[in-house]
């Protein structure tokens, strides 16, 4: 008990400094893994609740926000890592921000999105009881090289959860990691009612090789179906009797549905019995999209919206929700680790939607070679600025009183929330 509270402290004060710095999210959880490596493991070991690990390339923060939601409104007290730090050193950082100095930890389950990579890190220190995996699609190319590597990840995660897991009927990779849960784990879908499936495949990548294993079962009484009732609402048929919705989100589009869908049907395995409709859809209406993914800032009386991409399939179903909507619009593309630092995945991206309104500016540090991109698509682009403050300036400055919108990589989209944090008194990341 002496260590974990030393440990606390030590890491309080690094969190405390990185904050007053302007620092990542994830160094103080980086500084604590050093210091004491079993710390991760201690605090998560015992939550009756279960631990449950949300994975994917595309949607886990937002479905980790849904899921969470949803669960906190049927009185669950619920961990979680709200700032889209998806490594151990992130679930860390997360926690030093809500533990008491005793060192425990006020909830009973504990809901995280963790990158493909890392979710098998994490359940090396603390073996889920359930996962939630979304999708597999084309993502960083110098950190997962190829689709198969990023569904592998998926697989050895899904064969280490002890309780139940909930797969995507309709990602091929992810349907195909069916056989290899153990016998006992329970087994759950989320999946689209069929007369909607052309509108997946901006979302998903199918793998349609003749060996590529065992083709899903149906769904199935208890699993979760997606209806939606365009354009902007839908529900969730269950098959057994139980019918959620319809229900409209605050962040548009047919992947938020998606990603609603796939919590839903996580929260009912979590919740069983005591899953309640009302509350579910309550929860859904009145939650704002997380930071960066759809959010809606004022902007000196002007809607901005932040909108992150980060892989072809995110930038296409990112522009087939947002891209021709008539708004001033400004792309900001970075290629640090975090982002990728191969950007050569722009030219699977077809940018044609922003033809008619062009973009009013290019910026981060692949300012010009997105201007570059774009131009090969004829669209006309104003001004390229590589920093993104200055770059963010002139967006704003020269363009007053018109809607916006930033369509942005990961670290990019960091940097210019916390900018418009600081100009606009926003909360904090997560809260």
């Amino acid at each position: 008990m002496l260590r974990t509270r030393a440990t606390i402290a030590v890491g309080k004060a690094a969190r405390a400094a990185a904050r007053l710095r302007g620092g990542g999210s994830a160094l103080p959880g980086l500084v604590v893994e050093r210091l004491d490596p079993g710390f991760l493991t201690r605090m998560l070991a015992d939550l009756p609740g279960g631990v449950v690990v949300v994975s994917g390339t595309n949607g886990k923060t937002t479905t980790t926000k849904m899921l969470v939601a949803v669960l906190r409104a049927h009185g669950r007290r619920v961990f979680t890592n709200p700032t889209g730090s998806n490594f151990t050193r992130g679930v860390i950082s997360s926690m030093l921000g809500v533990l008491p100095a005793s060192g425990r930890l006020d909830a009973d389950t504990a809901v995280l999105e963790l990158d493909e990579a890392h979710a098998l890190r994490f359940a090396d220190a603390v073996p889920p009881t359930h996962a939630l995996l979304l999708n597999v699609a084309r993502d960083q190319l110098d950190r997962f090289a190829e689709i198969d590597a990023t569904a592998a990840l998926l697989r050895r995660l899904a064969e280490q959860v002890r309780t139940a897991v909930v797969l995507n009927h309709d990602d091929s990779f992810v349907a195909r990691i069916r056989p290899s849960i153990p016998a006992g784990v329970q087994v759950r879908w989320f999946g689209i009612d069929p007369t909607l499936v052309d509108g997946l495949p901006s979302l998903y990548e199918a793998d349609v090789r003749d060996d590529a294993g065992v083709e899903p079962e149906p769904l199935a009484s208890g699993d979760a179906m997606l209806r939606p009732r365009l354009p902007d609402a839908f529900t969730v048929s269950f098959g057994d009797g139980v019918d959620l919705g319809p229900v409209t989100l605050a962040q548009p589009g047919l992947a938020a549905m998606i990603n609603a869908t796939a919590a839903v049907a996580m929260a009912r395995v979590l919740l069983g019995d005591r899953f309640d409709i009302r509350k579910t859809e309550q929860a859904l209406r009145e939650l704002e999209p997380a930071f960066g993914r759809g959010e809606v800032i004022d902007a000196d009386g002007a809607p901005l919206e932040l909108v992150l991409v980060k892989n072809p399939a995110a930038f296409t179903v990112a522009l087939g929700t947002y891209g021709d909507r008539p708004v001033a619009t400004m792309v900001a593309i970075n290629d640090n680790d975090a982002d990728g630092e191969d950007v050569s995945w722009l030219y699977d991206v077809s940018f044609a939607s922003l033809r008619a309104g062009g973009v009013a500016l290019t910026s981060g540090q692949r300012a010009y070679d997105m201007a570059l991109r774009l131009q090969y698509d004829d669209v006309a682009v104003a001004a390229v600025e590589p920093d993104l403050e200055a770059g963010l300036d002139r967006f704003l400055e020269e363009l007053p009183g018109r809607p916006r919108r930033i369509f942005c990589t990961y670290t990019a989209m960091m940097e210019l929330r916390r900018l418009l944090q600081t100009r606009y008194g926003l909360a904090n990341f997560g809260e």
